[in-house]
Parts: structure tokens; sequence; C-alpha cells
């Protein structure tokens, strides 16, 4: 014990440096020498940098005119009742409770009012209950398909929503209407 409480003072003369060096941090001489560090290739080649299986070496973006931007997997073509299916089996498998929802308008727009946070046509109308204890994707499908035949002007689109955190955990468009500009 007696060891561990020698002063800064003590240490400073036993290592033979006055006492006024002993509390002094060090200056700042500058950053190191990069020649420690590994070099590294620049290249100017943007088409290296992003790889698609080696099959295709850029992706084309969505573009930004003439196309309106809606759910989740909206950058994709319609997906067809197979697609969908799978996509309502993964929603099942998870947990999460299927719900229908459809809308004229199908997007979100600035039409009534221009505060910030202000958005028209982010709530859609509920197609009947959620669809609580449903296990079969083809339920979810025929649902969609009344859906389609009781509106066949509106957008549908299916919810999955997490009853244990209470929270929507994914959502995307299962039908557009065939007129449009989207």
């Amino acid at each position: 014990m007696a060891s561990s409480m020698i002063s800064t003072a003590t240490v400073a003369s036993v290592n033979g440096a006055p006492q006024a060096q002993a509390s002094m941090v060090a200056p700042f001489t500058g950053l190191k020498s990069s020649s420690a560090f590994p070099t590294t290739r620049k290249s100017t080649d943007i088409t290296s940098i992003a790889s698609n299986g080696g099959r295709v070496q850029c992706m084309k973006i969505w573009p930004i005119i003439g196309k309106k931007k809606f759910e989740t997997l909206s950058y994709l073509p319609p997906l067809s009742d197979a697609e969908l299916t799978k996509e309502v089996d993964y929603l099942l498998r998870k947990g999460w409770i299927p719900c229908l929802e459809f809308s004229l308008v199908g997007f979100i727009s600035r039409d009534y009012h221009r505060s910030p946070g202000y958005y028209d046509g982010r709530y859609w109308t509920m197609w009947k209950l959620p669809m609580y204890g449903c296990t079969d994707a083809s339920q979810v499908i025929r649902e969609v398909g009344e859906a389609r035949k009781e509106y066949p002007d509106a957008f549908v689109r299916i919810i999955g929503f997490d009853n244990k955190r209470q929270v929507q955990c994914i959502s995307f468009i299962a039908y557009k209407p065939p007129a449009g500009d989207y």
C-alpha cells in the first residue's frame, strides 16, 4: 500500500526530471507520416464499384419525371399473383397481421395545405377489418381480388402489422388501376 501512495514529485525526482516537467503534456508535433499506412489504389472508373453478380455493371435509376413513388417495392413492375403470394407468405411467416387498404389517389400529394409535415393521401381507407388469425396467403389474395372488383379505379395495398410491437412493418401496392400516369 505504501508504494502506491507515492506522489508525482517523488516519481519525477526519482526519474531525474524536474518537478515542473513531470506534470507537462508533450506538445503537438503534427500528424504521422503517411508512409506507415498501406497504400490504396484510386480509380476513376465507377463501373468497378457496383456489381450485379457480374452480369450488369451499372444499374439504371428510376426516372424522376412521369413516375410516382408509392410504397415499398414501387420501383418494381406490377407483381403477379404468385409474387404477391410470396410476399404475403413472408408477412405471415413473420407473424404479422395482414390488412388491406384502398385509395383513389394512391400517392402522397400536397393539394390542400403547404405547411411542413402535412401531406394529403397518407391515410387510406381500410378494406374490411385486419385479417386476425389469417394463416393462408390465398385468403389475402382473394380479398385483394374482391377489393379490385368493388373499386376497380382504386389502388389496393397490403400492410403487415406487428401486434407485439404495435407497428406497421411492411406495406406495398398490390394493385394499381389500369388508367394513370404512374
